[in-house]
């Protein structure tokens, strides 16, 4: 592997033929986001088919990450499409409104919204650009006046300041998209504003409900983008299998200047507690209409490779922009170029942690042992794939390669920084499995004669959780 770091694309209108996907993928997506947002459920299946039958064409698996809308905290429609709202100009926010909005009012998406904000409140608009201070509630009216002014059109997002809507995480829309998601066998499921623990735990609990009937268990990504989650981020990360930095509207609950240090102490905690993390939103924004990314993006794309994110992600700037490939070659050449210059600090990681677990201690033993005898891979067998998960938590230069027999695994495995997964026939022999292992990767051209690699195993062979061996290999 050249590239670490893996890489979401959204899919949408600029990369739904056959052709623009399957090009995507070889130009170095691993995982496909599928914006509930946006499309009905078949356009959702028709697009899962097409991502399966695109990665088939080109030899690659990818996983398929479904990402559920959420609750629409958003203002109504207007008249005449917008308004301009000046500066010190009055503006009613009315959930009670029947008729469409114009430069004094417009009615709400959002009917708490009246209950959830009081006088001295401060709301932000599309994405921050509009600021509206609450100077009163009567009835079902937020009476405002506007602080920063400017273009509101119809169906644009709103924010509290600091956070502090009530709107619950999953709405009855999302519970049907979730059904709809673990039917198309998605592999990651992405959940919207959730608040605490307990989001998750219901999301989990509707997913495994879903999944039961076809044998299929969707992993949970939470999207930290509520200032509530902040707090309580280690709780949200323990009912999760993952989170994602989503930098948009959290940037506009707690203010721009705090995300980055947020972005930093998020990734950092993700990985100490065994879970994945994606950094999204904006990443490569200028990208939507321009052939070369601002060197600000390639900073930043850079900065969340050197924080150890897992992936980092892409929303319209392939989803609708004019340059969707060029886009994934510029964000893959980025990565690969910000690992080069990573430090591997495993001997400081080991020194401060404390393993209980066979399966872990093993894995652990695989990376320091690699490390220091210069091997060229190191390889995994896993079913789960809980092994590759915990190597990958730990940056090293050496490749992961994890062997798996079960294809959810592979799959699932796509999103794990530094993580080749590959499917290999099931094997109950422990000599013969090793060599089938030795096999593919020497075809595969990631061994080669005299290379040495550490490899893990468990025995019995085929029992999830139960790898507990290292051998170091040579290749004859």
């Amino acid at each position: 592997m050249t590239r670490a770091t893996k890489i979401v694309a959204t899919l949408g209108p600029a990369s739904s033929s056959p052709e623009v996907l399957e090009s995507m993928l070889r130009g170095g997506v691993d995982i496909v986001r599928l914006n509930f947002s946006h499309g009905t459920a078949q356009d959702h299946i028709d697009r899962a088919r097409l991502v399966r039958e695109a990665a088939q064409r080109v030899g690659k698996e990818v996983a398929i990450m479904a990402d559920l809308q959420g609750p629409k905290i958003r203002v109504g429609k207007f008249a005449e499409g917008k308004v301009m709202l000046e500066r010190g100009a009055a503006f009613v926010l009315d959930a009670g409104r029947k008729v469409p909005g114009d430069v004094q009012a417009v009615g709400l998406d959002y009917k708490n919204l009246p209950r959830d904000v009081k006088a001295g409140d401060t709301l932000l608009l599309n994405d921050g650009l509009i600021v509206l201070g609450v100077e009163r509630v009567v009835g079902e009216a937020v009476h405002t006046v506007v602080k920063v002014g400017g273009e509101l059109s119809n169906n644009k997002g709103i924010n509290k300041l600091g956070g502090g809507l009530t709107a619950p995480a999953l709405t009855a829309k999302d519970m049907e998209d979730l059904k709809t998601a673990v039917a198309i066998r998605c592999d990651y499921l992405a959940v919207s504003f959730p608040k605490s623990a307990s989001d998750m735990i219901l999301a989990r609990q509707l997913a495994d409900v879903a999944g039961e009937p076809i044998d299929h268990r969707v992993a949970l990504i939470a999207k930290i983008e509520r200032s509530e989650a902040i707090p309580l981020l280690d709780e949200i990360l323990k009912a999760s299998d993952g989170i994602m930095v989503a930098r948009g509207d959290l940037a506009v609950e707690v203010g721009n200047a705090a995300v980055p240090a947020l972005q930093k102490k998020m990734i950092k905690r993700a990985r100490a507690l065994d879970k994945l993390v994606i950094t999204a939103t904006q990443m490569m924004e200028s990208m939507i209409v321009n052939p070369v990314p601002t060197r600000a993006e390639v900073s930043d794309v850079a900065n969340a490779v050197l924080d150890g994110t897992d992936a980092v992600m892409l929303s319209a700037e392939t989803a609708a922009g004019k340059f969707p490939l060029e886009t994934i070659e510029q964000m893959a050449a980025i990565a690969a170029e910000a690992e080069r210059a990573e430090e591997a600090q495993l001997d400081t990681d080991f020194s401060q942690r404390h393993y209980t677990r066979i399966d872990q201690s093993i894995a652990m033993g695989a990376l320091f042992t690699a490390e220091h005898l210069d091997c060229r891979a190191i390889v995994a067998l896993t079913e789960s794939g809980s092994t590759a998960l915990w190597m990958s938590r730990h940056k090293i230069k050496v490749p992961i390669v994890a062997l798996t027999s079960q294809l959810a695994s592979q799959r699932r495995m796509a999103l794990f920084r530094n993580v080749q997964p590959i499917l290999m026939e099931a094997c109950t022999d422990r000599d013969q499995a090793l060599a089938q292992a030795e096999q593919i990767l020497v075809e595969r051209g990631l061994l080669s004669s005299g290379d040495t690699y550490a490899i893990t195993i468990g025995e019995p062979m085929g029992r999830p959780g139960g790898t507990n061996m290292l051998k170091v290999m040579r290749v004859a």
